[in-house]
């Protein structure tokens, strides 16, 4: 959607299997100039400034994280020292002037009702039926959150599944497991304010509305304005 509005777009991502979607839709519309200019590479958020050296210069305008794609990186030390040299390191990309967004799902809502709405603002959701969801906790703090995908698999269904998703004939749904680590709203906003210091504006969103808009949003989406 950025290439076909005119955006010059870098996309990384540290999965082969991710960079061969990106490689293939750019190859489907490579007679297009916008497509056949998208730049594509491999990328850890660890290591981000040093991998897109040669590409980085003084930074981009807008560097984007959503999807709730933040919360799967591991708080492996439970100090959430990878998330913030992550966040560092997304800073670093920025250039003066520049902008960063990022989301995460209300998990402060997910871990006080034990619930997960079904429906999803990224992508078309019609045909998840449930998302069950579990909490570990480690010394009393939630760890991680896991949510088992529910989808109609049913012949009736024109929802094209992975090869990823485990199909129960029988009830005709299908299921998949992915594993989360919540970031809470205030500790989110604290980091982020942290990493970016007093020369930001930050603001927060709720499914893309203004928060007095909408009571219980099922994504947080924070943009942070690097001040000059």
């Amino acid at each position: 959607m950025l290439l076909e509005e005119g955006f010059k777009v870098t996309s990384v991502d540290a999965s082969d299997k991710m960079l061969k979607y990106a490689l293939k839709a750019r190859w489907n519309r490579r007679k297009e100039e916008a497509f056949d200019n998208w730049v594509i590479d491999e990328a850890n958020w660890l290591t981000l400034p040093n991998d897109i050296a040669e590409i980085l210069g003084d930074g981009f305008d807008a560097v984007i994280c959503l999807g709730n794609s933040f919360s799967h990186m591991p708080d492996t030390t439970g100090d959430r020292q990878n998330q913030r040299l992550a966040l560092k390191n997304f800073e670093q990309c920025v250039k003066p002037g520049g902008l960063l967004l990022i989301d995460h799902r209300n998990y402060d809502h997910i871990l006080q009702s034990g619930h997960t709405p079904s429906k999803c603002i990224y992508y078309n959701s019609q045909h998840m039926t449930d998302i069950r969801t579990s909490v570990l906790y480690v010394n009393g703090q939630p760890s991680i959150v896991i949510m088992d995908y529910m989808i109609d698999a049913s012949p009736n269904s024109d929802q094209n599944l992975s090869s990823v998703v485990e199909k129960n004939e029988e009830e005709s749904v299908s299921q998949f497991r992915l594993s989360y680590y919540p970031q809470k709203l205030a500790e989110f906003s604290e980091m982020l304010e942290e990493t970016f210091g007093s020369k930001c504006k930050h603001t927060i969103y709720g499914d893309f509305k203004l928060l007095q808009q909408i009571d219980i949003p099922d994504f947080y989406i924070h943009v942070m304005e690097k001040l000059t």
